[in-house]
């Protein structure tokens, strides 16, 4: 009987053992722990992002376009200020790379902005780290010279210095080699758009909406290129001048598209 009595107590502590061995994994990491893993969710109260950043609804996934051929090398590029499509889209486009304000990487991939980024090298100095975090979450990166001259005017060795040389910049930042090229200023001559091609550019482009602040400077069109003012001293970060451009948007009936897939 004792002998009987050892086995069953035995039986019962490993049973035990095995009961506390089966607790879940949560409660071990104590009650707040616990409270805190259950209380997650993403952006926005109600796990929606879009309310998250001030917009009604999700703004409308943009058309699906049909791949474009690339340009052949040496092919004078077209000037792009503005698109020529039905489609309701407008493209949201941003130069040099002086401001680098974390949320604004949040907004892009919550929202899942397809944007892209004209980077100088000069401006952008040890912030490319950044902009691959941007890359990593669906923005492009594009070409908009080494140093930020105004190019109108200067003798093509020097033009072509600064557009090449951000050319290969980028590729050894990124492993990508960029196809639109925004010149500084939005100045350009003849030997511009030649050593862009000899650059391997397939387009340049411009803008036809300015918005400093967050405020287009008129109602916005389907095919508008949106130029999303950065490094303003103006109080409001990258994220609000962009959402604040979103909501127009919104109000339009528009969306933001690939300006990539247009060009």
């Amino acid at each position: 009987m004792r002998a009987r009595a050892l086995v069953a107590g035995g039986l019962a502590a490993v049973l035990l053992t095995g009961c506390a061995q089966s607790v879940d994994p949560i409660e071990r990491l104590g009650k707040k722990a616990a409270q805190r893993v259950g209380s997650y969710a993403p952006a926005g109260a109600d796990g929606r992002p879009y309310r998250h950043w001030g917009l009604a609804a999700p703004l409308p996934a943009p058309p699906r376009v049909p791949a474009r051929a690339a340009a052949g090398p040496g092919r004078v590029p077209p000037v792009v200020k503005r698109v020529p499509t039905s489609d309701k889209v407008v493209f949201l486009t941003y130069d040099d790379g002086a401001e680098k304000d974390p949320r604004f990487v949040d907004l892009v991939r919550e929202l899942r902005l397809p944007v892209s980024m004209f980077l100088t090298d000069s401006v952008v100095g040890p912030g490319y780290g950044h902009f691959a975090r941007l890359q990593s979450v669906g923005a492009s990166i594009q070409n908009h010279t080494l140093d930020h001259p105004a190019l109108r005017g200067l003798p093509y060795p020097g033009q072509r210095a600064e557009i090449c040389g951000q050319q290969e910049k980028v590729r050894s930042r990124f492993g990508i080699r960029p196809r639109l090229f925004r010149p500084p200023y939005g100045t350009y001559d003849r030997t511009t758009l030649r050593a862009a091609a000899d650059c391997g550019l397939s387009a340049v482009v411009l803008w036809s909406v300015s918005a400093e602040g967050g405020a287009p400077r008129r109602p916005l069109r389907a095919g508008d290129i949106v130029s999303v003012a950065s490094g303003e001293a103006t109080g409001t970060t990258l994220t609000e001048r962009t959402t604040r451009v979103l909501r127009e948007i919104e109000r339009r009936g528009l969306t933001v598209g690939r300006l990539e897939d247009y060009l």
